[in-house]
């Protein structure tokens, strides 16, 4: 069975996350959003999440902070018997990466890869300077 992603955050970060993977991969009606919006408490958004987990084949929840609402409410719904993977600190090379996994079906361990790319532009550029003056 095929995993389902879903993104859950602080206000709309979620859906524009969405949006701008979007504009590198194509439209993805697979992904779906949660954001916690500041109208509504953590029942709310917990109701919201559930709705949408329940609704998911397999899901994959990446969240946007470790310890903040919306992880927070995903971890409650795991402790109450959902099943799902959750992972806090989501950027967009994760959402490529689970992207591009479901196409090649190759296994991807989604912290890592997230991790791998978080780079240091300045260190960069001073490692391709220092290569092309030798």
């Amino acid at each position: 069975m095929e995993k389902q992603l879903v993104l859950i955050s602080h206000g709309r970060f979620c859906e524009e996350l969405k949006k701008s993977t979007e504009m590198i991969m194509g439209p993805q009606s697979e992904i779906q959003t949660v954001p916690l919006l500041p109208e509504e408490g953590a029942d709310d958004f917990r109701q919201k999440l559930a709705a949408v987990i329940a609704d998911s084949q397999n899901p994959v929840v990446f969240a946007d902070l470790l310890g903040g609402t919306p992880c927070n409410a995903a971890s409650r719904l795991i402790m109450e018997g959902a099943t799902f993977e959750l992972y806090a600190g989501m950027n967009m090379p994760m959402v490529i990466g689970f992207l591009n996994r479901t196409l090649t079906g190759d296994p991807l361990d989604y912290e890592q890869f997230g991790k791998e790319n978080i780079q240091h532009v300045n260190t960069l550029l001073t490692a391709v300077a220092d290569f092309e003056e030798d």
